[in-house]
């Protein structure tokens, strides 16, 4: 009975864990991929290589890791099915690629921003993306690699070695944790604490005076003029909005990608126990990305809504009640007029009498 009792708590938490787990998964894919196609179709984006390339990462991810997680055996995954040694290693060789392309891309897209803010007019300080994105894939390349000379997988009965926190090298777990998370996180803290810096200064600098115009009168000393030259009575936080892009962008690297960074310090026991929840954890920064790099921007908001506004099909517009003034309520319900309603109603009145006159001269001249 104790067996049946706690098992079921397990059995429930397993389900609810792959329901996650499947949305995360959904959401990653349509997300990644509305925004590759917006980026594609948005020609202004300054940024557009490293947004698209984060696209391309999140969604090989997507498409890759995220579904040998979903129906692999615990530990690695939440499914029910065994992996067998080839697509063990597999896995782990994506696994060891994929998340340092991730994070890299977004250390550089960061970058690129923090250049096109703080250095708009010094083009050559800036290097071409094709070679800061190659630089990305070499350095995944290396580590995907490196995780391959760790222990064969086991046969199925034994359990899986499939990822880089139980089956990897115990000297290259410390290596892959500091260049895929620790060396793209202070790239990343970095250039968004410059930006932050940036536009805090530019907020707390005091406006220039406007010089008075040839011929302007001179300003009143009433009460009133006084009064509407004073600062706001609430004073408002320097830099507040600047900060909010910053700190969502350095909070939502921490959140899902420090866990992971943890564990591949722990020892390989520790590591294997909490292997599923820091691997699913990282695995929501795929769904997040899209969101935060991509809504955030104003043009990607009107690229999205024009999209939109063309895929969904156009809803009737809902008509204003028609106000009716009391002539023209008259007018409607006495119907419409059968001779010509053409000019004030006072001068049809006097054509009569004008034409009566007119013909009576005409008689008494006859």
């Amino acid at each position: 009975m104790a067996n049946t009792t706690e098992a079921n708590p397990t059995k429930v938490a397993g389900s609810v864990g792959l329901v996650l787990a499947a949305v995360v998964e959904a959401v990653a894919l349509l997300g990644n991929g509305t925004l590759l196609a917006v980026v594609l179709r948005t020609p202004g984006l300054r940024d557009a290589r490293y947004l698209a390339h984060l696209c391309v990462v999140d969604l090989l991810a997507a498409a890759s890791i995220m579904p040998l997680s979903l129906v692999a055996a615990p530990p690695p995954g939440l499914g029910p099915v065994r992996l067998g040694p080839a697509p063990c290693r597999a896995a782990r060789f994506l696994s060891a690629a994929l998340l340092p392309a991730c994070t890299l891309g977004v250390a550089a897209l960061g970058l690129a921003r923090y250049r096109l803010i703080v250095h708009p007019l010094r083009p050559g300080a800036r290097p071409p993306p094709a070679l800061v994105l190659a630089a990305v894939w070499a350095a995944a390349g290396l580590l995907g690699a490196l995780s391959l000379l760790g222990p064969p997988p086991a046969p199925p009965p034994a359990p899986a070695l499939c990822s880089v926190l139980a089956g990897g090298l115990a000297p290259f777990r410390p290596l892959w944790a500091l260049l895929a998370f620790a060396l793209p996180a202070l790239l990343l803290l970095g250039a968004y604490g410059s930006i932050f810096r940036v536009a805090r200064r530019a907020a707390l600098r005091p406006p220039r005076p406007l010089r008075p115009a040839s011929g302007a009168r001179p300003r009143s000393d009433s009460l009133d003029s006084r009064l509407s030259i004073l600062p706001p009575l609430r004073p408002r936080l320097p830099g507040g909005k600047a900060a909010l892009a910053p700190a969502l962008a350095v909070g939502q690297f921490a959140a899902c990608w420090l866990p992971y960074g943890c564990a591949c310090l722990a020892p390989a026991a520790r590591a294997a126990a909490a292997e599923a929840a820091v691997t699913w954890v990282a695995y929501s920064a795929f769904a997040a990305h899209p969101f935060l790099y991509g809504l955030m921007q104003r043009p990607v908001r009107r690229a999205l809504g024009r999209l939109a506004r063309r895929v969904l099909p156009r809803l009737p517009r809902a008509r204003a009640p028609q106000t009716w003034h009391l002539a023209a309520l008259l007018q409607h319900l006495q119907g419409p007029r059968k001779g010509p309603a053409l000019g004030h109603p006072e001068t049809q009145e006097q054509a009569p009498q004008l034409t009566g006159e007119g013909d009576l001269g005409t008689a008494e001249a006859t």
